[in-house]
C-alpha cells in the first residue's frame, strides 16, 4: 500500500507501515492523461493495454504529482492483483463488464475491505471493515480495480463550521488549476484525482454538493443522483434523508458508466427500494441530441453568482440553444434560503446515523459514538487543535420525534419539493432546471478562520441568495454539474442541471449534449508546474 509519507509516519498499524513500500511501479507505456473512463475501457476490450498497464500508469502520476495537491490518502495494498485478476479474465474471455480493468479511486469515508475507512480522522484509522460498502461490491462486480482511498473534508465537511481545509490525517488539498485555490468539499480529493487522472474515474459522497460543487471547482463532471438510487450502505453518513455517493469524472459518458455500474436496490439501505426499477443502461441511453425541442428553465441570481461568471454562464446558454433548447426565464425570487431548515435536519440525523455507523465498526474501533468521538478529539494532540463546534451542536438533539426536527424536515421537504422544484418545473412547463454549480475556488485561508457558510450560523432569513443544489439536496433529488470552461483567472466553473426524482437518465442527457457541443473543459496545468519545482 502507497501512502503519503507523513500520513504512513502517523499511522501506527503494521499493515500500513509494512506495506509504504511495496508495489512500486515500474516504467509503463500506456499514457493516462485525459485519456476519459470510455476510452480506456475501449481500449483495454480492444486489446491496446493492460490493467496492469494502465493499474501502474496511475500509481505513478499519484506518486509523481500528489505531493503537492494531497488529494490521495493511501493506495489499495492489492491494485496491481485485483489490475492482473482482471487481465487474466480477458484473456479467458470472461470480461464482468466495461468497467473490467478499469481503475476507480473512492473517498474515504465509503468501506473498502482490507483498508480502514477514516473519513480523515485519526479517530478512525483502525476501522477495517469486515466487508465493502454496496457501492464498493457493485464496482468490484462489475471488475473495476479499487486503486485507493481519496482525500475529504473531515467527516464530509460536518465537524466544525470554522474553515477546515480536508483533514488532519490527509492534510490540505490544493486547487490543481491554482494551488493557492481551494478545492472544495467535502470530496475534494475525488475532485483534485480525476481532473489530474490519478484514475479513469472518482466516487465522491454528497450531502448538499459536495459532489457537484468539487467538480465545478476542479473542471469535471459530477452527478449528484437521485437519493438511494445507489445505496448508502457501509458510508460514513450524516444524513440519511440527504446523503448519496455519486460519479466524478472527466467525461458524462464515464459517469454514465460508473452510475451502471454502481445502482441498484439493497436491502440493507430500506430507502433504496425503488433503486431496482429505476435502472438503466446509463451510458448506452445517452441522447446527444437531447437538448433539441427540450425547455430548460434559467435560474441566475443564486448562491455565488456574480456578473464575473455571468459571461461564461451566457455562452454555455447559448450553445445550448443552438442545439435547440428552448430556454425560460425563472426569477430567483421564487426560492428561498432552506439552510435553516435543513440544518436543523442534519444535526438530528448526523447524531442518529453516525453512531449507527460507529456501533457496527471492528472492536478496533474506541470511539463508538458522537460523544466518544467529541472526547477522542478533545484529548487527542492531532485532532484538537481543530474546533468541533457541529459535533457538539448534533450532540444536543434529542431525536427524531424532536419537535424542531419534525418542523424543519416537513417544512424543508415541502418547500424543495412541491413548492420548489416541482413547482417550478410544471408552473413553467420545463423538464429541468439550470444554474450556476459554484464559484470559483476561492484563496486559501488558515484552518480555523471563521467564514460565512451553510452551516455557521443562525442567519436571517434573506440574508443571503439561495442556492439550487440545497433545494435538490433536501429533496432528495439529482443534480449533474458539467464544466462550462475558464474564467478569465483561469479557474473553472460549470453548470448544473436539476431534475425531478429519478431522472437521472435525462440529466444525463442533457448534459451529454451540451458537452458534446461545448467541449468546455479545460485541463488544469498549474499542479505540473509545482511539481517541477519541486
Amino acid at each position: 500500500m502507497i501512502i503519503r509519507a507523513s500520513i504512513c509516519m502517523a499511522l501506527t498499524f503494521s499493515l500500513l507501515l509494512g506495506a509504504c513500500s511495496e508495489n512500486t511501479p515500474s516504467q509503463t507505456s500506456y499514457e493516462v492523461e485525459e485519456i476519459s473512463l470510455p476510452q480506456i475501457s475501449a481500449d483495454l476490450a480492444a486489446g491496446k493495454t493492460t490493467s496492469v498497464e494502465i493499474t501502474k500508469a496511475y500509481i505513478k502520476r499519484i506518486e509523481t504529482y500528489d505531493h503537492a495537491l494531497n488529494s490521495v490518502i493511501m493506495i489499495a495494498p492489492d491494485a496491481l492483483e485485483q489490475a492482473a485478476a482482471s487481465d487474466e479474465r480477458r484473456s479467458a474471455g470472461k470480461t464482468l463488464g466495461p468497467l473490467d480493468g478499469v481503475p476507480i479511486l473512492l473517498k474515504d469515508n465509503i468501506d473498502v475491505a482490507g483498508m480502514p475507512t477514516t473519513a480523515g480522522s485519526y479517530a478512525l484509522v483502525e476501522n477495517f471493515p469486515r466487508e465493502d460498502a454496496e457501492v464498493t461490491r457493485r464496482l468490484r462486480a462489475g471488475g473495476a480495480v479499487i486503486l485507493g482511498k481519496l482525500n475529504l473534508m473531515q467527516f464530509a465537511g460536518f465537524r466544525t463550521a470554522a474553515v477546515f481545509n480536508s483533514s488532519t490525517l490527509g492534510g490540505g488539498t490544493h486547487n490543481p488549476y491554482d494551488l493557492s485555490r481551494e478545492a472544495y468539499g467535502s470530496s475534494s480529493g475525488s475532485g483534485v484525482a480525476g481532473a489530474v487522472s490519478f484514475a479513469a474515474g472518482t466516487v465522491g459522497s454528497d450531502t448538499d454538493g459536495s459532489i457537484t460543487k468539487p467538480a465545478s471547482v476542479n473542471g469535471l463532471v459530477g452527478l449528484r443522483p437521485t437519493v438511494a438510487l445507489i445505496s448508502r450502505r457501509g458510508i460514513v453518513p450524516i444524513s440519511h434523508s440527504q446523503d448519496t455517493a455519486g460519479p466524478m469524472t472527466r467525461t458524462v459518458m464515464g459517469a454514465a458508466m460508473m452510475m451502471t455500474a454502481m445502482s441498484g436496490s439493497d436491502p440493507a439501505d430500506p430507502q433504496s427500494t425503488e433503486a431496482d426499477m429505476r435502472l438503466s443502461d446509463f451510458s448506452a441511453n445517452l441522447n446527444r441530441n437531447a437538448l433539441n425541442g427540450v425547455r430548460l428553465g434559467v435560474l441566475r441570481g443564486t448562491l455565488d453568482y456574480s456578473e464575473t461568471i455571468e459571461p461564461l454562464y451566457n455562452a454555455a446558454l447559448e450553445i445550448m440553444q443552438a442545439q435547440g433548447a428552448e430556454l425560460v426565464e425563472i426569477p430567483t425570487e421564487l426560492l428561498e434560503d432552506l439552510s435553516q431548515e435543513q440544518l436543523t435536519v442534519l444535526y438530528h440525523e448526523f447524531k442518529q446515523d453516525l453512531n449507527a455507523y460507529l456501533a457496527q465498526t471492528p472492536p478496533e474501533v474506541k470511539t463508538r459514538s458522537l460523544a466518544e468521538l467529541i472526547d477522542f478529539n478533545e484529548s487527542d494532540p492531532r485532532e484538537s487543535m481543530h474546533d468541533q463546534d457541529i459535533f457538539r451542536a448534533a450532540q444536543m438533539t434529542t431525536g427524531y420525534d424532536a419537535p424542531e426536527y419534525i418542523e424543519a424536515r416537513t417544512t424543508g421537504l415541502r418547500k424543495a419539493t412541491t413548492e420548489g422544484i416541482d413547482k417550478l418545473l410544471a408552473d413553467y412547463n420545463v423538464s429541468a432546471l439550470l444554474a450556476l454549480s459554484k464559484g470559483p475556488g476561492a484563496e486559501l485561508v488558515p484552518d480555523g478562520t471563521i467564514y460565512e457558510h451553510f452551516i455557521t450560523k443562525r442567519e436571517a432569513k434573506g440574508s443571503k441568495p439561495p442556492h439550487a443544489t440545497t433545494y435538490a439536496a433536501i429533496a432528495g433529488y439529482p443534480v449533474l454539474s458539467v464544466p462550462m470552461g475558464l474564467l478569465e483567472n483561469g479557474l473553472p466553473v460549470g453548470v448544473s442541471f436539476f431534475g425531478p426524482a429519478w431522472s437521472d437518465q435525462l440529466l444525463l442527457s442533457l448534459g451529454y449534449a451540451y458537452e458534446q457541443a461545448s467541449q468546455a473543459r479545460i485541463p488544469p496545468a498549474a499542479y505540473k508546474l509545482a511539481a517541477k519545482s519541486n
